[in-house]
Formats: structure tokens, sequence, C-alpha cells
């Protein structure tokens, strides 16, 4: 039976509900924009047909974005929202030191003693590193080598600062201040300010606050399950259109197909949208810790795609879900790429650390980093529904495969996992920021 194909590519169930959501003013964890896109989220699993829709609460490291800029004296070099923006759980305060440029900010460059100086990174990572060095991790190098503040400058042009936040899971709140730069206002810099005294200055408040777990189940009630997740939450910047606006309308276009398709299912699905993605994978965090291993046949978790047309599956080197990947891929002739090595961000990590089968579902890119995702230009108008509602049928027929009696998958014991991320070079930077749980 096919009509469900069709009934997904002429539907506007996940469209609608992605317009739903970028009209919010904004998601930050812990906002009423968020808590707002928990509930649109919650109410539009609910009218799919999922059963038990409900928002599961926790507590969070709340944090509210006032001013920030950079000054020499009294003399402001960089600030509003086009040239310096403060990241999120940046502590609020100012520091003053002699600026350096330090380039991309892999770990080598921070081998220098950095005692009290202002330090910016590029967000990119040279072709010459054979990994993604991610912004916490730089930041960490910084305050290990003892910087006092951390200037973080877009490589993407087009007057756009990135953010993205700092802080641990055990210290929510950042060392040291922290802003983002426009690849502009980081030209300038480098070129005009290199070796002066120069301010980084951060107003922010860091509220006690709330998030939440949108959650609802699909097809028998049986002690195994699925899980379909994305995060509902996102920078205070923008729309958060691509990330995550596109994942959560993607489970919910393919929580309407699932529907149509229940008696097909053998597996419960476990729909959930997670909160507080963005600050640290918290939702995330909280969920999987509160799981039974042996009942998760699978994570299949969607974050940042429809951007592009082909969907990216990050599988982990958990061989089925290789395997169903490519029978999605061969059954449409529609393009997967398929990715083995670890991803250790998103809202999948907190379940593949402990073993659990889990995918990073994304749109493949080219080059490294996120475009113009975590800026205030992750916006509506650079997505295509024709992509959303092809990814969905993809990403259904994935999720009724894997629910299938006649698929099996295991968990892999958590020193694979830590060996693995040891092989590819990641190991050093989790350990840095605090994400190493082994």
């Amino acid at each position: 039976m096919t009509d469900w194909i069709g009934d997904t590519f002429t539907s506007d169930a996940g469209w609608d509900h992605l317009e739903s959501l970028v009209d919010i003013d904004h998601r930050m964890a812990g906002s009423d924009g968020e808590r707002a896109g928990l509930e649109l989220t919650r109410d539009a699993l609910s009218d799919a047909g999922a059963r038990d829709a409900r928002i599961e609460e926790f507590e969070i490291q709340g944090w509210e974005r006032g001013d920030s800029e950079i000054r020499r004296d009294e003399e402001v070099v960089a600030s509003g929202q086009n040239a310096c923006i403060a990241l999120p759980r940046s502590p609020s305060g100012e520091a003053t030191g002699e600026f350096v440029d330090l380039g991309y900010g892999v770990p080598e460059d921070f081998d220098d003693d950095l005692t009290g100086k202002v330090v910016m990174v590029s967000s990119d990572t040279p072709d010459s590193v054979d990994r993604f060095i991610h912004r916490r991790e730089k930041y960490y190098h910084a305050v290990e080598a003892g910087a006092a503040a951390f200037v973080f400058a877009n490589h993407v042009e087009g007057t756009l600062p990135p953010t993205g936040s700092v802080g641990t899971a055990d210290a929510p709140i950042g060392d040291i201040p922290a802003v983002g730069v426009s690849k502009e206002t980081g030209a300038s810099l480098a070129r005009r300010r290199e070796g002066e005294d120069l301010t980084v200055a951060v107003n922010c408040e860091t509220p006690d606050a709330t998030s939440g777990n949108a959650v609802a189940d699909l097809g028998p009630d049986t002690d195994e399950y699925l899980v379909v997740s994305c995060h509902v939450d996102a920078h205070d910047l923008a729309e958060g259109a691509m990330d995550n606006g596109a994942g959560t309308a993607t489970i919910v276009e393919v929580a309407n197909a699932l529907a149509a398709r229940e008696e097909e299912l053998d597996t419960r699905v476990r729909f959930v949208g997670f909160g507080a993605e963005e600050v640290g994978l918290v939702g995330s965090s909280q969920f999987a810790a509160g799981v039974d291993p042996d009942h998760v046949k699978a994570v299949v978790n969607v974050d940042s795609n429809v951007f592009g047309r082909t969907l990216k599956l990050d599988h982990h080197g958990f061989d089925p879900l290789e395997a169903a990947g490519e029978r999605v891929s061969d059954r449409f002739d529609h393009p997967i790429a398929l990715g083995e090595e670890q991803v250790p961000h998103s809202d999948h990590w907190p379940f593949v650390e402990r073993g659990i089968p889990g995918y990073m579902v994304s749109g493949e890119t080219e080059g490294r980093g996120r475009g113009w995702g975590h800026t205030g230009a992750d916006t509506l108008d650079k997505l295509e529904s024709r992509n959303l509602r092809e990814q969905a049928i993809l990403l259904t027929a994935l999720v009724v495969d894997l629910a299938g009696d006649d698929v099996s998958t295991a968990r892999k014991p958590t020193d694979e996992i830590a060996s693995a991320l040891e092989q590819e070079g990641k190991a050093t930077g989790m350990k840095i920021t605090g994400d190493w749980p082994f």
C-alpha cells in the first residue's frame, strides 16, 4: 500500500507546524517561547493520532540576554546584533586583556601562555585537522590556558555573529565572558587591534528556569520501543527554522504518516520533542537517564535537516542501523548519506554513549561548520516544503522498517563507544568540555 506516500507528499501538517514554531518570538531554553513550542508540538502529535501526549517538565539553569560589547578604553569597537553578541551561558561581567587572534583555535594554538588575554578564534576548522573542533572545546582550551575572555568569530560572510552555548553539565555558567562576532568584525579586530588591551563586556541574567520534553506514543503497547526525537528549543537570535524547527516539523509529519500505518508497527514508537538541547542536551540527558536501555530498540533523532535534499544518517557504527538506511535508500531510489563516525552532539548522544543504537539524522552539507545556522539568518525562507515532505517519507519508511519484528538491534559495550571516540580524535575535546562519561 502506497497511499500514505501521496498523503505525506501533499500534507501541510509538518510545514504548518514549522511556520507556527518560527512565528514564536524565540524558543530559548527555559523561556516562555520554548514552552509555547513544546505545547504546540505536544498538541500536533496528539492531533496526528499519538496517545498520551504530554510535557514532562524539568528544571534548568536559565540564561537571558542583555547587551554585550567589545571596547578599547572607552571606545566601543564592536557592539550590536550584527557585530557582537554574548554566547549563551556566558557569565555576566567584564574582562580586559591583551587581544590575541589565535586563528582557527586548534588545540596547539593554545599552547602559549594566554594568562589574562582576550583570545579570538574562528568558528571554522581547517582541512588539515581530521575532525570538527567544537566551539565549547575551543572555549575550554582558552579557559585552561588562563584567558580572561573569549571571542568566537564567524567564518561565514554576511555580518552574522554566531551564537552557541558555553558551560558544562556540572557548571552551567561558563568561567569567562564570551561573545560571538561576525566574520567582518573579527577581521577588523585582527587587523587593527592585535596586541591592544580590549575589554569584553557581557550583560545577562541567569535565573532558575523550567524546560520540558513533549512526549507521545504510537503503535502497540510493547515494552520495547523506538525513540523518534528532535529538539524544540532554538537560540534567541532568529527563527530557528533549520535548527531545529525543521526537525520538529519532520517528526510531526512522520507522526501523521505513521498514524495511518499504525497496524504495520510491531514495536511502539515514542515521539519526544526535547527541550534545552542548545544549552547542553539537558532534556535528552534527563530522558535517557530514566530509560531502561534494554527497552530502547533504537533512537532516530532529527536535527537540522530540510535545507538540503539529501538526508544524512550518522549511525555510529551500529550495523543494523546502517543496513536499514541502505534498505530505505534502495527502496525509494533516493540518496541517503550514511556516516559511521561518532557524533557526540545533539539528542541521540545521551543514548548512544550508553550503547543504545542511535541515528543522528541531519541534512548533508558541503564543508564544515553550520553555515548560517546559529545566526540570525536561520530563517524559514531558506527551507523548502518539498524537502520536508520527501524526508518525512523516507524517515517514516525507516521507522516502520526498524519497528519490524524481523529487525533486531543490539547495544554496544560502552568501552567500544569510548574506543571509537579515542580513535577518531574526539575524546580529548570531550574531556576538556566535561562531556566524557566513560
